[in-house]
This record gives structure tokens, C-alpha cells and sequence, in this order.
């Protein structure tokens, strides 16, 4: 059974209060903040300011896991690598040059992963896949989860499950990552097609009926449910 790793969406927090949301999802006791990165062009949303983040960074020992979604993917890269990113994840639709920044992370001792937008076809990853240590599968258009209406694609489990066949047929390591209504009703299906890192914010680890512990405790069901480990 593969270990399921929890990244906590910090935009789904209370972003008035970072210093004391940001300490409550380190006692959730989650693997990583995910942290969007969005500059109102890609999407129209910006919830993170750069200094916010970089005051971020200094008061939290979590892995920072920067998630670029902008049309210059090179500076923002560059940026959040500066700041002490632990992995940075871009969208290959907006990147010229794709193995320049694959390099330019690795050179800076970071993770780096790939992101693709919900329609973006798999068959983009076949010369990238192997240099990568994750691929981000959006499930929802990025920019839009205030939008409550908004669901996951239909082709959802089948996007990640084919994602899962690639990697494996090549006997690579790379996690797969969902984002986009990872929920409690998902969870389950999202983890038995082959997802090993779940994005988390305000369908499941920032549910507002519950407690992030007791959240995380309903998480932990779910992902025995799909048939993962934590």
C-alpha cells in the first residue's frame, strides 16, 4: 500500500490570523503547506503576496510546496527558490522551456514537479516524466474553488490512473498530486486510482464543521478507505 502524503491548501486558512492558522495545521500534523502561487493573469486569483510568503517561511519549519500558477514561470521559480521552497511545481502550458527550470530547482536542492490543468493532455509528460519527483493533476480550473459550484472533472480517476500506469510502466518514483476538491466523498476513489499526495483545503482538511484534527482524523479514514497508508 503506498503512503499518502497531506499538503495543506494555505490559502484555505484564515489568512488573517497565518502565524496562528499556520501552527494549528503543523499540529494537524501534515507533510507540507502547499503554497499557490498566482500572479491574476494565469487565474484570476492572487491570495499570496511574495512577502507574505517570505514571512511565511520564517515562521514555520514545514516543507514549503510552491505551487507556480503564472504566465512567467521562470522569475516566479526563481523566486520562491530564493525564499526557501522545498519543491516548487509549475504548469508546463505557460513554460517555454520546461527542462531549464527542471535544472534550476535542482541546482537550488529542491523537489520539483510538474502541474497540468485539468484538459492538458498526459502526452506532454513523455520526455519530462522521468526528471520530475511529482506531477500535479488538476481535478477543478486553477483559480476557481471559491466557486462552490464548481466540481471535479468527470474524467478525474481516470486521468490519475493513467497517470499512475506511466509511472509505473517506467519504473519511476514520481508522487501523483491531486488539487481541486480533494474531499472527503473523493478521497477514497482519488487514492485506489494512484494518488499519493493530496492537496487539502476547504472540502476536507478546512471543512468548517469540524476542527482540523478532527479533519485530519476523518482524512485518515478515507485514505484507509481508498486502501492507503498513513
Amino acid at each position: 500500500m503506498a503512503r499518502i502524503q497531506y499538503a495543506a491548501s494555505i490559502m484555505c486558512a484564515d489568512l488573517a490570523n497565518l502565524e496562528s492558522s499556520m501552527a494549528e495545521v503543523e499540529a494537524a500534523g501534515v507533510d507540507a503547506l502547499h503554497v499557490d502561487v498566482l500572479d491574476g493573469r494565469f487565474s484570476p486569483s492572487m491570495p499570496l503576496g511574495l512577502e507574505t510568503i517570505r514571512r511565511m517561511r520564517q515562521i514555520t519549519t514545514l516543507p514549503f510546496d510552491a505551487h507556480i500558477m503564472t504566465t512567467d514561470n521562470e522569475w516566479f521559480v526563481a523566486e520562491m527558490l530564493a525564499l526557501g521552497a522545498d519543491s516548487v511545481t509549475f504548469h508546463i502550458e505557460t513554460t517555454l522551456h520546461v527542462d531549464r527550470l527542471i535544472g534550476l530547482a535542482r541546482a537550488a536542492g529542491a523537489k520539483v514537479g510538474i502541474a497540468l490543468n485539468p484538459a492538458t493532455s498526459l502526452a506532454l509528460l513523455e520526455f519530462v516524466l522521468p526528471l520530475v519527483d511529482s506531477v500535479c493533476l488538476m481535478l477543478i480550473n486553477p483559480g476557481y474553488a471559491t466557486n462552490a459550484a464548481e466540481k471535479q472533472v468527470p474524467y478525474a480517476t481516470e486521468k490519475v490512473a493513467r497517470l499512475r500506469r506511466m509511472i509505473d510502466d517506467q519504473g519511476l518514483a514520481a508522487d501523483v498530486q491531486v488539487d481541486g476538491r480533494v474531499s472527503f466523498a473523493t478521497v477514497p476513489d482519488l487514492v485506489r486510482a494512484g494518488a499519493t499526495s493530496l492537496v487539502l483545503g476547504s472540502t476536507s482538511l478546512f471543512a468548517k464543521d469540524a476542527t482540523l484534527a478532527q479533519n485530519r482524523a476523518r482524512l485518515d479514514e478515507c485514505i484507509a478507505a481508498g486502501g492507503g497508508i498513513r
